[in-house]
């Protein structure tokens, strides 16, 4: 099933069919081969003044992409809360290692092949 695309004129003209000549919803639709639902929300969208069409489009804009933004957010925060709930007990520390006796510190790790036990 394809969608259909109408112009923003065909929309206008669609519009001016049921504000300005008085035609029903119900007859404009099967004429125009357009869901009542797509009817009733373009009269509702194009009865208001452009300016105020333009900023309610620029506001739903910027809300879409906000909720886009806020979507990928809040995936990578989930990302990183189980990152770091896996690596409880598991840090980035210090090296160390078991010789000599003893635990040997990061220093005398890299001491370059020198003995290091007393």
């Amino acid at each position: 099933m394809s969608v259909k695309t109408f112009t923003e004129e065909f929309k206008i003209e669609a519009v001016k069919q049921i504000t300005e000549q008085g035609y029903p919803v119900s007859e404009v639709s099967s004429r125009l081969g357009v869901s009542t639902n797509s009817l009733y929300a373009w009269v509702k969208r194009y009865q208001k003044p452009e300016p105020q069409r333009k900023q309610d489009d620029a506001l739903q804009h910027e809300v879409k992409r906000l909720r886009q933004e806020l979507k990928r957010v809040t995936e990578q925060r989930d990302i990183l809360k189980k990152a770091a709930v896996d690596s409880i007990g598991q840090r980035n520390s210090h090296v160390k290692t078991w010789g000599c006796g003893g635990f040997l510190n990061e220093t005398d790790i890299y001491s370059k092949g020198k003995s290091i036990c007393f």
